[in-house]
């Protein structure tokens, strides 16, 4: 009788695999930034900005909606702010990981660990606790 062995994924293979995630998300990040930085540069027409006079952004990219919108209409600034995003993001995809794979070798302490060290990020991205 042949039985099928389960393979589990033992700590190198995880290890390769958060490096490989964390590695790609840069990546992506970087190649997402330039293409926007580029497709802002030709809507611009490379004109150069006054730095004598300080003129904050309006706030059309504060919000992941709004960034989303200036993605879809291919906005240069959209763009780079999406790679931002996508680069806030990776480390929070590695946690993300970190915790199913905690999870499936039943270590249960370091997946509670996990889920407040995701729990201390969220509240900060989303402003904090005081308001």
């Amino acid at each position: 009788m042949d039985t099928a062995k389960k393979e589990n994924l033992n700590d190198k293979d995880i290890q390769l695999i958060l490096g490989t995630l964390l590695r790609a998300g840069v990546i992506l990040s970087m190649g997402i930034v330039l293409i926007g930085g580029i497709i802002f540069l030709i809507h611009h027409n490379g004109s150069i900005t006054d730095y004598k006079v300080f003129k904050p952004e309006l706030n059309k990219f504060s919000s992941i909606t709004g960034i989303f919108r200036g993605v879809l209409s291919l906005q240069g600034d959209a763009i780079v702010q999406f790679g931002i995003l996508m680069l806030i993001f990776t480390p929070i995809a590695r946690i993300v990981f970190a915790i199913f794979s905690f999870l499936i070798e039943r270590d249960y302490l370091y997946v509670l660990i996990g889920f407040i060290i995701l729990a201390i990020i969220t509240i900060s991205l989303n402003g904090g606790l005081a308001h």
